[in-house]
């Protein structure tokens, strides 16, 4: 498979989808990633994000994350730098400190995207949050005891869920403590 020849049947500003053999995959364009921050503060509350997300055509409970060096100019943006500036837009949280836990795959078998995800640290409230112009970002501070029910509760109001919030349920799921 790694010999056959790429091929790019579509690009956009964005994203590229491409072939290689019989395999169909979508890539970032212009070697965009992302950062995915993980917010947790010392009450032991998560910081997630709600937001419209197109692909889905309804609001997505996610964790506050943006793309790292998609700005013109800002090429060979730092995956830290750009965490903290998404998390101080979606949010309104700046963090002391942020830690990189490494580079992850979301959906290898259709997107080429990594993400680093970060963990942010010494978290204080300084602005309202809800993103730049036009993505009507709503920020939810939970509770980590209470996550399962709120996640729940934002799938029974028809809301996706993305698969970064399992690291968050994963004690719950695995027969632990709710």
């Amino acid at each position: 498979m790694v010999d056959e020849p790429e091929e790019i049947r579509w690009a956009g500003k964005f994203i590229t989808a491409r072939t290689r053999g019989k395999w169909e995959y979508v890539t970032r364009a212009r070697g965009i990633r992302a950062a995915v921050i993980l917010a947790i503060d010392a009450e032991d509350h998560v910081i997630l994000v709600e937001q419209f997300r197109v692909p889905l055509q309804k609001r997505c409970l996610e964790l506050p994350a943006g793309l790292i060096g998609d700005d013109q100019g800002a090429e060979g943006e730092d995956a830290l730098a750009a965490a903290v500036r998404e998390l101080e837009e979606e949010t309104g949280y700046h963090a002391e400190r942020i830690e990189s836990l490494g580079e992850f795959y979301s959906s290898p078998g259709m997107v080429s995207e990594s993400f680093t995800l970060v963990r942010a640290h010494g978290l204080t409230r300084v602005g309202p949050g809800g993103g730049t112009d036009g993505e009507d970002i709503t920020v939810h501070r939970v509770a980590l005891a209470h996550l399962p029910q709120f996640v729940e509760m934002a799938r029974a109001r028809g809301l996706g869920i993305d698969v970064r919030v399992l690291m968050l349920l994963a004690p719950a799921l695995l027969g632990g403590t709710k």
